[in-house]
């Protein structure tokens, strides 16, 4: 690998201080809404659905700026970043890797993510390119910024239906990370298993996946490769309804992945 981007919420900060700023502005304990928080990752839903229960008919990015008018916005500081993260930074910089920061978030957090001063090349979020994951042109962005191939660009981050398909649909090999709500409960789904290129615990094992490749992928489903056929070789009846075969799986596994939006 030459370039490895890393998602932002539940990859490299954590959230609780996040969900704590909302139990306080709502009026609730946070362990209310944190049980709320998992319930919506469980049942594949996005987790400011917890909001709406809530208050329901809440418009959250209208409840965002209300908070940030009373002075009760965005904070990040150095306590949100996750231990491992100014390590595994540190040695994949040192081996000559090109490091990106790159997934959703406000113009604030961008701000707030740069003045932390990571040991990264680029630190960029959704907001401040105008697309959210898992739109494709967020990916495509991605890729612009990685300065590298697809498949010498690794993406890292939690959650299935927003990093982990989406590159590998982009062609970026990828890393499942078992981490916060969305990461450790759809850990083993097996799409998760069978999509992602590598699974870790800790940001702290990136550094020994450089120079790895990773299994070969078409369209975010694992593959492998196969010798070309011969010029005039004659048409392959079994090896065209293999083929359609094939097709069909890759077409329900993109249907089950679609009901995985399963998450966020």
């Amino acid at each position: 690998m030459e370039t490895i981007v890393l998602d932002i919420g539940e990859t490299l900060v954590r959230d609780d201080r996040h969900w704590a700023s909302w139990a306080d502005w709502l009026g609730v304990p946070p362990h209310t809404l944190g049980a709320l928080v998992g319930a919506a990752v469980a049942q594949g839903r996005e987790a400011t659905d917890a909001l709406r229960i809530l208050r329901p008919g809440m418009d959250v990015e209208e409840a965002y700026r209300a908070r940030a008018a009373a002075g009760r916005g965005e904070h990040l500081d150095e306590s949100d970043l996750y231990q491992d993260v100014r390590p595994a930074l540190g040695e994949l910089r040192a081996a000559g890797v090109r490091v990106v920061v790159a997934g959703d978030g406000t113009v604030r957090a961008g701000e707030l993510l740069r003045a932390l001063d990571l040991p990264a090349d680029l630190v960029v979020t959704s907001d401040e390119w105008g697309v959210r994951k898992p739109d494709p042109e967020f990916f495509a962005r991605v890729a612009e910024a990685s300065g590298a191939a697809p498949e010498a660009t690794l993406y890292v981050g939690d959650h299935p239906a927003d990093d982990l398909f989406p590159a590998a649909a982009a062609g970026m090999r990828t890393a499942h990370l078992r981490r916060g709500p969305y990461g450790h409960w759809w850990a083993d789904h097996p799409d998760v298993v069978e999509t992602a290129d590598f699974r870790i615990d800790a940001l702290t094992e990136l550094a020994g996946l450089v120079g790895s490749a990773g299994p070969v992928r078409s369209g975010g489903v694992s593959s492998d490769a196969e010798p070309d056929a011969e010029p005039d070789a004659e048409p392959d009846p079994d090896a065209a309804s293999a083929s359609a075969s094939a097709s069909a799986s890759v077409e329900e596994k993109v249907a089950r992945r679609g009901a995985l939006r399963s998450v966020r």
